[in-house]
């Protein structure tokens, strides 16, 4: 490889590379990157597909005990922030390609987050309620009562009621 060569691979290199952080950072200072790492719900309607989500929490019975990371990211640190990256990551690739579906739905790893956020709050009454802890009862006969019991199947507005 010829000295030349080499270096004009080199400034090349360095204008992908600088170009890349370079659209990393403006994305991130654009999209208000430093506010996800908060608590903060009105964070969360930075995203114009939110604003519902975010008008029905402030509606919510939830409003004066829960913010939105309380229901949809687990308490762990490190189980929060993986979960709020996983999310962002995918919004962001949504948004970006405009392949998501509106009024947004909860994917189905979220719902199992939602879930175990709801039992470990309410954890009391889920206990006297749900002693298997959401696994279909026992010689359950119906199709109905083979599925696991879930809070949101049944309380599915509370966090963001329906006008």
């Amino acid at each position: 490889m010829s000295r030349a060569f080499r270096r004009r691979a080199i400034i090349l290199l360095s204008i992908l590379v600088g170009g890349a952080v370079g659209a990393a950072s403006f994305t991130f200072a654009y999209a208000k990157g430093t506010s996800y790492l908060t608590d903060d719900p009105a964070a969360c309607a930075n995203c114009h597909v939110m604003n519902e989500q975010y008008a029905g929490w402030r509606k919510a019975s939830h409003r004066h005990v829960a913010v939105c990371n309380d229901c949809h990211a687990p308490k762990a640190f490190l189980g929060k922030y993986a979960t709020k990256a996983l999310n962002g990551w995918h919004h962001s690739v949504a948004f970006t390609t405009g392949d998501f579906h509106e009024p947004i739905r909860i994917t189905a790893r979220n719902r199992e987050v939602t879930e175990g956020q709801c039992r470990a709050c309410h954890e009391d009454i889920v206990q006297a309620i749900d002693p298997a802890h959401g696994q279909a009862p026992a010689g359950a006969s119906t199709p109905a009562a083979q599925e696991p019991i879930s809070c949101i199947r049944c309380h599915a507005s509370v966090g963001h009621p329906e006008e």
